[in-house]
């Protein structure tokens, strides 16, 4: 997702060899020369700039002591110029800070003050693991012995290194993690300690609240997730002095990395009117319907909440029964049409399936006592009705992704205790069920947590702010979805690139208070769905009355809805199940067009007690999981009839595809 830092630049001729020279020479060599230093190279390694380093592996470089004594006398035109410009840069990117905060401040004087002493309400539960550790001095005293000897093991590495071995790193990041690519951070002896002495370090915090026992498992994860956070916050990758990709960027353009990266910085402050909100891709190269969201179809239907959109057909017959998709309303439907060749709206066109989804409205304040009965009534019911009025058909098969999958539940469950026999058939897209394992957004339905959020909504009119969903969603990958832009945009300066993926996930909805707190308490807060307490519309749901055929599919590295949690969805069911894992996460596991080739999933007939049997006892296979899919659906879509014409149904189109309710900005 993120730019990687450059590979360093190295010099030519003979300077490069000059300054291997240097490189290689005893650090005691520059204390005495025996003449005076040469002026300094104000294109050198980060290494030299900082005072860090003898060198860095871009070359170039002079000792701290030959930096602070040249004569700047010695300084050719050249070199002054360069000097000149950084010197006037750095004055530049200051003075564009300075403003960028007043003006920040400035707009939000009049706001109500929102800066907490205990912003992650995490002070209870980081009390509790504490106190407990404290009570057992003799582990303390253990973790500090190890971490201790794990520091003696890396400065003798370390001395190693500077002998000129090539010892073994005595830590090294997680696989997948992307902040220590650049290759000064294992070439640079002083960069290369740095690095291991924060993995040491921040492993040490995570690993001794991991470890504690006797504690309240919530508490315990609230304080895991805090520390990760506050350890991920202080890598030495997302500070200028201790980052060598930024320094050298920043000695290599004479400064104006850093001013551009404080325009950036300005711009995001500007943007998010007066709050920060880091761009995570090049928002001005997407508009919705040129270049995302753009399979051909119609707007047949709408009221308060939905859109109701039927795409073109793709093939000349289409099974009979036709498909509706309830994606989630916390985004927007196009991540189902990013691009025609990951669309899975295109692809299933061309399976033969007549395609209708669901465009949530973006809501504003008229629209924040909207309850969950109310998406049920005017977005299941009303959507199942107008599909069957237009497909000319008595039933319907569904797929419900996400939070659209949850209501989907709910509404089966309703209809079951109604005798309402309208969908033939369920598919669920990492959607949750039963809450009790769900992922980490249960660490955000405190009850104090939610105090403070229903005060946001009463504060904005009523409704939960797209950027609020945004920060919380980003918050749960931090350094893929906040440190890294911050590197890149801020400390070497650099322009986020175009990602339609990351266009789609900036373009967040806000949330109806009186829905969004119901479903954070019911679902989140008691799993009441799971317990067959919940109650619509005076009924009193039971998924276990629900007998159409369901399929359900989970992604293995899914954070928001863990394979686990979704597998214990899948068993409260009635009738047949056929489950499915996909390989990569919430996103990427649901969205693996087949012609992309890539992942894998895995698929078992039986159901038993728990995800780790199932797997047990699974098939692998790899590429994508959408044939399999599409085989289940088929079987259960009815016979072959002409392609239906979305401009020549019984409901008269409104308007074009993808319609007005997704374009409406936060």
């Amino acid at each position: 997702m993120t730019e990687q830092p450059s590979a360093p630049t190295k010099p030519k001729g003979k300077k490069k060899a000059k300054d291997k020279a240097a490189a290689k020479a005893p650090k005691s060599a520059a204390k005495a020369p025996s003449s005076p230093p040469p002026p300094p190279d104000l294109t050198a390694s980060p290494a030299a700039v900082a005072g860090a380093a003898q060198s860095a592996s871009n070359g170039a470089g002079l000792s701290l002591e030959a930096s602070a004594s040249f004569d700047p006398k010695a300084l050719t035109a050249e070199q002054r110029a360069v000097l000149e410009k950084l010197s006037a840069n750095l004055a530049r990117a200051a003075l564009t800070a300075q403003g960028a905060i007043a003006e920040a401040a400035l707009r939000q004087a009049d706001r109500p003050a929102a800066l907490s002493p205990d912003p992650f309400h995490v002070t209870p539960a980081l009390t509790d693991v504490m106190g407990r550790l404290a009570a057992q001095p003799d582990r303390l005293v253990r973790a500090q012995a190890d971490l201790f000897q794990r520091y003696m093991e890396l400065w003798q590495a370390a001395a190693r290194k500077a002998a000129g071995e090539n010892p073994e790193p005595v830590v090294a990041p997680a696989k997948g993690d992307k902040r220590f690519t650049d290759p000064d951070w294992s070439e640079n002896p002083v960069f290369d300690v740095i690095k291991q002495s924060y993995l040491l370090t921040s492993n040490w915090l995570n690993g001794l609240v991991s470890e504690v026992e006797g504690v309240d498992p919530m508490s315990k994860r609230r304080v895991e997730f805090f520390m990760k956070m506050l350890t991920d916050a202080f890598s030495p990758s997302n500070f200028l002095v201790s980052n060598p990709a930024a320094l050298r960027e920043a000695m290599q353009t004479h400064g104006e990395s850093l001013l551009k990266g404080v325009e950036n910085f300005a711009a995001d402050l500007q943007r998010g009117g007066g709050q920060l909100s880091i761009s995570q891709t090049d928002y001005e190269q997407f508009e919705i319907g040129r270049n995302v969201a753009t399979a051909p179809g119609k707007v047949v239907f709408q009221n308060e909440i939905i859109q109701l959109l039927q795409f073109d057909p793709t093939t000349e017959q289409v099974h009979e029964i036709p498909l509706l998709i309830f994606p989630p309303w916390i985004n927007k439907f196009y991540i189902l049409d990013l691009r025609p060749e990951n669309s899975m709206i295109r692809w299933l066109a061309g399976q033969g399936i007549t395609v209708f989804v669901v465009s949530w409205v973006n809501p504003d304040a008229r629209l924040a006592e909207k309850t969950f009965e109310d998406y049920m009534r005017e977005g299941v019911y009303a959507a199942t009705d107008a599909v069957m009025t237009q497909a000319q058909v008595d039933r319907v098969n569904t797929v419900g992704y996400c939070i659209g999958g949850t209501l989907l539940s709910a509404s089966l469950a309703h209809m079951a205790a109604k005798g309402d026999k309208r969908i033939a058939s369920a598919t669920f897209f990492a959607a949750q069920q039963d809450f009790a394992e769900a992922g980490d957004l249960l660490l955000f339905t405190s009850e104090d947590w939610l105090s403070d959020l229903e005060k946001k909504m009463d504060a904005g009119g009523g409704v939960l702010s797209g950027q609020t969903m945004a920060d919380t969603f980003n918050a749960l990958r931090a350094n893929d979805l906040i440190w890294s832009f911050f590197v890149n945009n801020y400390l070497m300066g650099k322009e986020p690139k175009p990602f339609d993926l990351l266009f789609w996930n900036s373009d967040q909805t806000r949330m109806p208070k009186a829905l969004h707190m119901f479903y954070l308490r019911k679902f989140y807060g008691e799993n009441a769905l799971a317990k067959g307490e919940l109650v619509l519309d005076d009924i009193k749901l039971d998924l276990s009355k629900v007998k159409i055929p369901i399929y359900v599919q989970s992604s293995k590295e899914d954070h928001i809805a863990p394979a686990r949690s979704v597998y214990r969805g899948a068993k409260l069911f009635g009738g047949p199940v056929t489950f499915t894992l996909a390989g990569s996460g919430h996103i990427a596991g649901v969205i693996n067009a087949p012609a992309a080739n890539k992942y894998q999933h895995w698929t078992c007939e039986h159901l038993p007690d728990s995800v780790e049997a199932w797997m047990g006892g699974a098939k692998e296979t790899g590429g994508s999981w959408w044939p399999h899919w599409a085989e289940w659906l088929k079987a259960r879509s009815g016979k072959l009839v002409p392609a239906r014409d979305p401009a020549k149904g019984p409901l008269k189109p409104i308007e074009d595809a993808p319609g007005s309710y997704v374009k409406v900005k936060s």
